[in-house]
């Protein structure tokens, strides 16, 4: 028994722990868009296989081998893909990835078509980051306002709930008394006495 793959499994702490988080995130958002690349392939594999399976009449897929993957990103695709991925904050690379997950179960897109939806997931995440972000500073200035300026507001202004000028609803029932007349701007609907 080789005692190989024990060594290398202590030295994986190591050399995980001196990355910094923002290379984490980029690495863990790029495999899993290449591992739903994968899966991409495979379904379209099999969905043209159930075809031609169905066309032919005969199923030939025992025989055939797996094949390598066919469709890969292009170098400056990859490099964008990246750039945008190095923006996300750690704290939103799993929502990130189960937001990817969904739209891929939702949409089963083909292979090529997996990219421009990573794209899209990672710009909802930074809006929504960006949004939160000026939240956060809007909440943060609210709170280091002077509190002075509402104190000064209580003691100019005082209401006393048991005046007797103000007229209420009750008080003209209970007088029976008419209401006053309307304002200029607003018509009088009354009907006409009859005696």
């Amino acid at each position: 028994m080789s005692l190989i793959p024990w060594l290398r499994w202590n030295e994986a702490p190591s050399r995980l722990s001196s990355r910094s988080p923002a290379e984490m995130v980029l690495e863990t958002l790029m495999m899993e868009l290449a591992g739903q690349m994968r899966e991409a392939e495979r379904q379209q594999r099999e969905r043209s296989n159930a075809v031609r399976k169905v066309c032919t009449g005969v199923d030939y897929s025992w025989l055939a081998s797996t094949p390598r993957p066919t469709y890969d990103l292009s170098p400056g695709e990859r490099l964008q893909l990246e750039d945008v991925c190095a923006k996300i904050h750690p704290s939103y690379c799993g929502p990130a990835i189960l937001r990817f997950r969904q739209l891929m179960a939702e949409q089963e897109p083909e292979v090529q078509e997996v990219s421009r939806l990573f794209r899209s997931v990672l710009q909802e995440v930074l809006e929504r980051m960006k949004q939160e972000e000026e939240a956060h500073k809007l909440t943060r200035q609210w709170s280091l306002r002077p509190r002075g300026s509402l104190a000064t507001f209580k003691t100019r202004a005082r209401i006393s709930p048991f005046a007797s000028d103000i007229r209420t609803i009750s008080e003209d029932v209970e007088r029976d008394a008419q209401p006053p007349l309307r304002t200029w701007s607003m018509p009088e609907f009354r009907a006409p006495k009859t005696d």
